[in-house]
């Protein structure tokens, strides 16, 4: 289904907002070469992608509550007079200048940058053969989509397959007889606890208890944790990392670390992962259940896989030597039949949404703890005990005594909530606020997630959702909105 297809289809289902948003960001423009590479879509704001924009402004963000500050018109797609007739590269131009000019100078050089300063995974041809529609995203140039509509791309992944290309993510290890330890003072999660070739989602805390980042982490052995951050906040994670670890060291504590620059990370979703993945490997994958690692051979090359993702959907995640990254992505392709597709990051975006994950500088940042954010079950139960990591104190007392906030789900009607709109209680007193709003493509009805005051957060509650001035109803509901189908030991 071709774009313009793809956006009638989009206005009927969704009426009025969209043609407002149409008008708004002005859809008559042709796509733009900014050079053989690379093509910029007209600055089309879809209801599944618009806030992701806003997201990357990432691991900078400032708290103030609930206040006036905080709910200010936030940088995004909506800027209709800056924006108007700009393709996605200039959308991310003039978020850069808005960036500077609240003396943020630094977020906005790493999330934006001239097409030469972009870094490119080694499968950016790969990409572009294939259709890739390249834009910036946290100093990257990354497909956002393919030929596919968005949204069919997030129900084919859900009804076949995906591959992402997830290679900006920074993967690492921490080698040493007391890596365990060290990593326990940063994170929340129990993993002297985790089994060999087990891992978890954990969260790397601050001094306050506020998150850092997420990232999902494995107990390869007892000396070998590996683990994979953010790219928007690898820097961050990085040097924060490597300065406890020269305190950690100064001590007589044995660690090290290696980052794999030298391996690329793809992603296969869906209910054909699996059996797709099996014709490349003699490991029997059906051994492998959510949550495990194994290193292993896939297509000939020596990778590491997880059994984990970011769309609620079973799948995995292959670290593999970058030499190797293009062969397998075409091997994955080609042992599909064509029903697993390449995807790309709006459509990723949605399928995270609709599985009700948090996106780190939306839904999380560094003045919300794991409490706050319903990441409660990460926090290991010796751990909740015993304590011994970065803002343990903020968070094991919020643990006994409730958090003042909470991550909800909303459902919502008229336009799609996005991240800032207001949420305000059935008497319209503020109460919170959206982090992540969209139309999700497979319920077919507008979803978003977002921040409450304790005590309004029980699903069922009713309250208005605040969108360009206009109060429109919505109610708490619980996550995932779709439900989820990890590979689990029966």
């Amino acid at each position: 289904m071709n774009s313009t297809h793809h956006l009638q289809e989009w206005n009927h289902a969704t009426g009025t907002m969209m043609h407002r948003t149409v008008n708004i960001l002005s859809t008559e423009l042709q796509p733009q070469k900014l050079s053989k590479n690379v093509l910029v879509q007209p600055a089309v704001a879809t209801p599944c992608t618009s806030h992701l924009f806003d997201s990357l402004k990432q691991c900078d963000a400032k708290h103030d509550g609930f206040s006036e500050q905080r709910r200010r018109k936030p940088i995004s797609v909506f800027s209709a007079k800056r924006m108007r007739g700009a393709g996605l590269w200039q959308l991310g131009q003039s978020i850069t200048r808005r960036l500077a000019q609240s003396d943020k100078k630094t977020v906005a050089r790493r999330y934006f940058a001239s097409e030469a300063e972009l870094k490119k995974t080694v499968l950016y041809d790969f990409h572009v053969a294939h259709g890739g529609k390249m834009v910036p995203f946290a100093g990257w140039s990354m497909p956002i989509q393919y030929k596919d509509s968005i949204m069919d791309s997030t129900v084919n992944c859900r009804q076949n397959g995906s591959l992402f290309d997830v290679s900006h993510m920074c993967g690492l290890s921490l080698k040493g007889k007391d890596c365990v330890p060290f990593l326990e003072k940063l994170v929340i999660a129990d993993v002297a606890g985790l089994a060999p070739g087990a891992g978890t989602l954990t969260v790397f805390t601050n001094e306050k208890g506020g998150a850092i980042d997420d990232s999902v982490i494995t107990k390869v052995k007892d000396d070998h944790i590996y683990l994979v951050v953010n790219a928007g906040c690898r820097d961050k994670d990085l040097a924060h990392i490597e300065e406890h670890m020269k305190a950690f060291k100064a001590k007589g504590g044995d660690v090290s670390w290696h980052i794999h620059d030298e391996r690329s990370l793809l992603a296969l979703q869906g209910p054909l992962a699996a059996p797709t993945l099996q014709h490349l490997t003699k490991e029997d994958l059906s051994k492998i259940y959510f949550g495990d690692f194994d290193i292993l051979d896939i297509n000939g090359a020596h990778c590491f896989l997880t059994r984990t993702g970011y769309t609620g959907e079973d799948g995995f995640e292959i670290s593999v030597p970058s030499e190797n990254a293009v062969d397998l992505a075409k091997a994955i392709l080609e042992k599909s039949e064509g029903k697993v597709r390449l995807t790309g990051l709006g459509a990723r975006d949605s399928l995270r949404l609709e599985a009700g994950l948090c996106l780190y500088g939306n839904d999380m940042e560094q003045h919300v703890t794991p409490v706050e954010a319903g990441l409660t079950w990460a926090i290991g139960k010796r751990r909740r005990a015993e304590g011994g990591f970065l803002g343990a104190e903020v968070i094991l007392k919020q643990l006994e005594s409730g958090p003042p906030v909470r991550r909800v789900g909303f459902f919502s009607s008229g336009p799609p909530p996005r991240s800032h709109s207001e949420v305000q209680d059935d008497k319209g007193k503020s109460i919170g606020e959206v982090t992540s709003g969209g139309f999700s493509p497979c319920l077919k009805k507008n979803i978003a997630m977002g921040y409450v005051k304790s005590g309004s957060h029980k699903a069922g509650t009713k309250v208005k959702i605040v969108i360009r001035g206009k109060a429109y109803d919505g109610v708490v509901t619980k996550m995932p909105f779709v439900p989820t189908k990890y590979y689990k030991p029966a």
